[in-house]
């Protein structure tokens, strides 16, 4: 028989001399001495790359060891034991794992012994154990156990480190299945618990910043097979089940290789971070790259290829786990029940509502069951799942999916009829994702499976990503998504073949992690599949032309002047026609909406729909027939005359408060806006302040609260906002700077609170952003330093250096600036301020968060308004923008393993 791990002998702890040195006196400095040495020895043993069971086992073995030695300091009766329970009571410990114990009492004696257990316990803390600990008699042990599904497990697992050997035994014995929590009470409840769990973690296994222990595919999920397991079939250990049935060889293997890795990566985060830590966090994963022997290539960083090898072992966990859960569940949910077989061809049937295949030779015979099964399943919702013998099946066969299985047109058929399934396409893509069979039909798609993208913008792995764009395609579809998706939901109604849009999701982003432009590469491979499916050439050239250009309504809505009659009408070009437009912005807001859930809110919403609604109105003029500027900005200035004729302002006095502003302001402000904006400053000489908050009325940027300053003009007017503007939480969306000739201007700001939401009605705040401002504004010539708050500590893990790009705009007679940087606090006060250094005029700006990254647009020129023509002043200010902002981050001195 083998000695399992933990009670193999500890040939680094000299008990001889332990015993010694703790006969000579105080036991303290003995016990702290022999941790601090092992913990040396254990740590360099993981540095060398040491075997992980034994290390996690042997450590168990000299908390054993610590444990006898310190129960011996005091007396105590024959029926008394201390026992280890959870992850201890299996014996494995990690570096800072709770130590959990059980003092146990086989009567009703516990307060004859009360001082011995005190003393004990102070001991454990005293020498630096973390001790999880309780105190109880076998009777309430039982019938705590009872109430209690994680108390019930955690008596599963005991067994005893010292004292009387006979309790352990009649603890698993009270607390088995023959006296509480039968193996059916037992699985479910465990089965609902790891779905609470699941969902707590976003129900998938590609969490940016996974949680090693309790996310699916993590330890947790192996360890409710293996206690769900040692219920039903009364074993000890998993091993005691090879042979059996339960799983196969290779099934085991996956089982604990996986786990071997998964400790491993735990071992580490937990000296890393020199606490119980189970969070992957990105302070960590670079340091753990490094340690697992990746390294940076020309086209993926180290940790990127560390990540996504994570992230394949524990999505090959989950899979593992759903097919011993279900095999658990027919045996032990359905055992001794009737069993409803209804046919569905010759290769499937229905038990009791699961699939299955008819005979285990299906796939071998008719290889395209493979796909047919999940076209199956999206067809009848009354399908719960497949039977775990038939997953089993689908992964032993899936290597018939080669070259001649992906040339054969039954099977283009049979996937391209998947994109047509009634329900639960999605669902459906990640069973085939899950059971391996996606990328293998599809290879481009199984390089991107957990395949990270290292920075705080993308939340997913790109695969994850990809099928929740999809989903969110579906959405559109349904009633409820009107609200909050207006445009898009009455698109989806009219889209004339939906399924192409879901293609064209699939392919979007399956080039990224290949260098290169990821659209371009995605489009070739979306070419490829569309001539190998047999696609006509009209819906080829569509899903190509949206997979090439599916950045391009985002980029121009967040990035241009959507005021712009030639922004439009250029866009128009590149779009061409109604269905195009339709088709892009509904893959453009599923796009975004499947990045990052922290990106999308109304402000963002309302400049797509903006630029939607603008186009589609150039496409129905005629793209020969281009709007005159002239008579746009005549539209407004009479529309705004009008409503402000109702509250009895004249035109003459109307265009005296004017004056000579520029026409910018009439072409990118709404009637509406300027209508309030003029009431504001009317009356008011044109040298003081003026300062108007207000939700903003314009439909086309409805969302956000619109700041509306008058000042003379001084270049530092930006930097003074947005300093103040950063120390009141408000993010700017949006800056418009509008001069006169007669020395002042019209700015406007539109922003959002720290929730993303508009704050226009709450009369308070609109108070203390009017007196901040006032107050920053009166003391622009004695102006202060920018006031940085705490750096979150997500960004300091990215390190990505600031990039910036100048070019000149012919048709607006600006510079454009564009920066991209990780978000900070401070951020536009910093670069405003650094205008002010090069007296640079700000005319514009757009600003663009995208999760934890800005990409802002920037419309500068001289102080006379022309262009920056010096090539020299032009690289010395991206320079000094590059250099400021990169120092606001200071990378936090992280501990590391090599």
């Amino acid at each position: 028989m083998v000695t399992p791990y933990f009670e193999r002998p500890l040939l680094f702890f000299d008990q001889e001399r332990f015993r010694k040195n703790l006969a000579q006196g105080n036991p303290l400095p003995v016990f702290k001495d022999a941790i601090a040495a092992a913990n040396t020895h254990f740590d360099i043993r993981f540095r060398e790359n040491d075997d992980i069971r034994a290390l996690v086992c042997d450590r168990a073995t000299f908390i054993d060891c610590l444990l006898h030695y310190a129960w011996h300091q005091f007396t105590w009766d024959t029926d008394a034991a201390l026992l280890a329970v959870g992850g201890y009571g299996r014996g494995e410990l990690h570096p800072y794992s709770d130590i959990d114990i059980l003092v146990l009492f086989e009567r009703d004696n516990i307060q004859d012994y009360s001082d011995n257990v005190e003393s004990f316990l102070m001991l454990l803390w005293d020498i630096g154990l973390d001790i999880g600990h309780s105190v109880r008699t076998l009777h309430e042990c039982a019938e705590l156990a009872a109430g209690d599904i994680t108390i019930a497990t955690n008596m599963m697992e005991c067994r005893t480190v010292v004292g009387a050997p006979h309790l352990s035994g009649l603890l698993r014995q009270e607390t088995g299945p023959g006296k509480i929590w039968p193996a059916a009470d037992f699985f479910e409840a465990k089965l609902e618990e790891q779905q609470s769990r699941h969902r707590k973690n976003n129900n998938t296994e590609y969490n940016l910043e996974p949680n090693v222990k309790s996310a699916p595919g993590g330890l947790r999920d192996i360890q409710t097979i293996s206690w769900v397991a040692k219920r039903y079939f009364g074993v000890r250990t998993l091993s005691q089940l090879e042979g059996k049935g339960f799983f196969t060889e290779r099934e085991y293997a996956i089982l604990k290789s996986g786990e071997e890795f998964l400790w491993k990566v735990r071992y580490g985060l937990h000296m890393l971070a020199g606490r119980a830590e189970d969070r992957l966090l990105f302070d960590h994963q670079r340091e753990l790259a490094k340690f697992f022997g990746y390294s940076d290539s020309e086209k993926r960083l180290a940790v990127e290829q560390f990540m996504q090898w994570y992230y394949r072992v524990v999505l090959s966990l989950r899979e593992l786990n759903d097919v011993l859960l279900q095999f658990l569940s027919e045996a032990i949910l359905q055992k001794g029940k009737a069993h409803s077989v209804v046919p569905i061809n010759e290769r499937f049937q229905l038990r009791n509502d699961f699939i299955e295949v008819t005979q285990i030779k299906v796939f071998e015979e008719t290889p395209s069951a493979l796909l047919e099964i999940f076209v199956l399943m999206g067809n009848t919702p009354s399908i719960k799942g497949v039977r775990a013998s038939t997953i089993r099946l689908i992964r032993e066969s899936r290597h018939l999916i080669d070259d001649d299985f992906r040339n054969d047109p039954q099977n283009h058929a049979q996937f391209l009829s998947l994109f047509s399934v009634k329900f639960g396409l999605v669902t459906q893509l990640k069973r085939m994702k899950r059971y391996g069979v996606l990328g293998r039909y599809l290879p481009e798609f199984g390089r991107i499976t957990g395949q990270m993208q290292h920075d705080l913008f993308h939340i997913y792995t790109v695969d994850a990503h990809t099928l929740l764009v999809i989903a969110n395609m579906r959405k559109f579809k349904y009633p409820e998504a009107e609200e909050k998706f207006p445009v898009a939901f009455h698109i989806m109604k009219r889209l004339p073949k939906p399924e192409l849009l879901y293609i064209a999701g699939l392919y979007h982003d399956i080039g990224k992690g290949r260098g290169g432009d990821h659209s371009e590469l995605g489009a070739e491979d979306a070419r490829h599949f569309a001539s190998q499916h047999g696609l006509s050439r009209r819906d080829t050239n569509l899903i190509v032309w949206l997979v090439d250009n599916h950045l391009l309504m985002s980029y121009v809505s967040q990035k241009q002047d959507l005021s712009d009659p030639d922004v439009i009408r250029n866009f128009a070009i590149t779009i061409g026609d109604q269905n195009r437009l339709d088709y892009l912005y509904a893959l453009t807001v599923a796009d975004m909406n499947g990045t990052n859930p922290d990106i999308w809110n109304s402000w963002r919403a309302s400049l797509l729909r903006q630029l939607y609604l603008e186009t589609k109105r150039a496409l129905r003029r005629g793209l020969e027939n281009p709007i005159d500027r002239q008579d746009l900005i005549d539209e407004t200035q009479q529309s705004a005359i009008a409503k402000l004729a109702d509250k009895g302002f004249s035109e003459e006095r109307v265009r005296r408060i004017w004056g000579d502003v520029g026409e910018d302001y009439f072409l990118r402000e709404s009637h509406l806006d300027i209508a309030w904006q003029t009431e504001a400053v009317a009356g008011i000489p044109p040298d003081e302040l003026v300062i108007a908050i207000s939700d903003t009325s314009s439909q086309a940027l409805e969302g956000a609260t619109q700041i509306f300053i008058r000042t003379r003009d001084r270049d530092n007017v930006f930097a003074a906002v947005a300093t103040t503007l950063d120390q009141l939480n408000l993010n700017i969306q949006d800056a418009r700077i509008y001069s006169s000739e007669s020395g002042f201007t019209v700015d406007t700001f539109y922003v959002l609170d720290e929730n993303d939401q508009a704050f226009g009605t709450d009369d308070a705040r609109v108070l203390t952003v009017k007196e901040a401002l006032q107050t920053e504004l009166s003391l622009l010539d004695e102006y202060s330093e920018v006031i940085r708050r705490r750096t979150p500590r997500a960004l300091k893990s990215f390190r990505i250096p600031t990039r910036t790009m100048l070019t000149n705009d012919l048709v607006s007679g600006h510079t454009v600036l564009e920066v991209i940087s990780p978000d900070r606090p401070g951020l536009l006060a910093t670069i405003g301020r650094i205008f002010l250094e090069f007296d640079v005029h700000l005319a514009n700006a757009r600003i663009s968060t995208l999760g934890e990254r800005v990409e802002d647009v920037f419309f500068i020129g001289n102080s006379d308004g022309t262009p920056l023509s010096d090539p020299e002043l032009c690289e010395q200010l991206q320079s000094a923008i590059r250099r400021s902002l990169d120092e606001q981050i200071k990378a936090k001195d992280t501990q590391t393993l090599v």
